[in-house]
Order: structure tokens, then C-alpha cells, then sequence
């Protein structure tokens, strides 16, 4: 009865010197890996438009067929632009190859 008692301060003893691996989020963030890639989405230019400009080449290289529904507008000053623009996320399988298909780096 007395061993699984020491064994029990022992391991305590021991996880008090060692660092913490808990990080206080908001004021201490996680390093990104560079190869993660997180969900697709429409990037903006610094004026505010976006750089999409509805050609359709990502719907088109897509093996999931994630990507539906890019309806085209246009616009006086920059041309064609995604009025509709649907990701299906459940069948999205994060491969990159929209982003590589693209243009505009969009």
C-alpha cells in the first residue's frame, strides 16, 4: 500500500520541475508547420476587391468535385468577379490543387 503511495509523489516530484507543455493562447500562439494547409477561401487585395476572377480553373482541377457554383459578375472597374462562390468542406480534401490552378493566387 505504501509503494503506489511513493509512486505517486515520485511522479509528482518529477512533473514539477519539468516544463509545462500548456500555452496560454491568446497571449502565446501555437507555431504553424509550414506544410499545413487549412480550408480554402477567397483571398482579398489590399483595396478590398477580390482577386478571384471566376475562370473556373479550380473547379476544374478539384478530385473531389468540392468546388461548386462560382457565378460570375462583372464589374466595370476590374473585370469578372464571383458573385456565388461554394465550398463543400465535408468533401474537400485539402490537396492544394485550387491554389496551384489558380492565376491570381486567389
Amino acid at each position: 500500500m505504501i509503494i503506489p503511495l511513493l509512486k505517486g509523489l515520485a511522479t509528482t516530484l518529477r512533473m514539477v520541475f519539468t516544463k509545462p507543455i500548456t500555452l496560454q493562447y491568446p497571449e502565446e500562439k501555437r507555431q504553424v508547420s509550414p506544410r499545413w494547409r487549412g480550408h480554402p477561401e477567397l483571398t482579398i487585395n489590399e483595396d478590398g476587391t477580390r482577386r478571384c476572377v471566376a475562370c473556373n480553373l479550380c473547379l476544374e482541377v478539384c478530385p473531389s468535385n468540392a468546388i461548386k457554383g462560382i457565378v460570375a459578375g462583372e464589374a466595370e472597374d476590374h473585370g469578372k468577379y464571383p458573385v456565388a462562390f461554394t465550398i463543400n468542406l465535408q468533401r474537400c480534401i485539402f490537396c492544394g490543387f485550387c491554389q496551384e490552378a489558380c492565376p491570381k493566387g486567389a
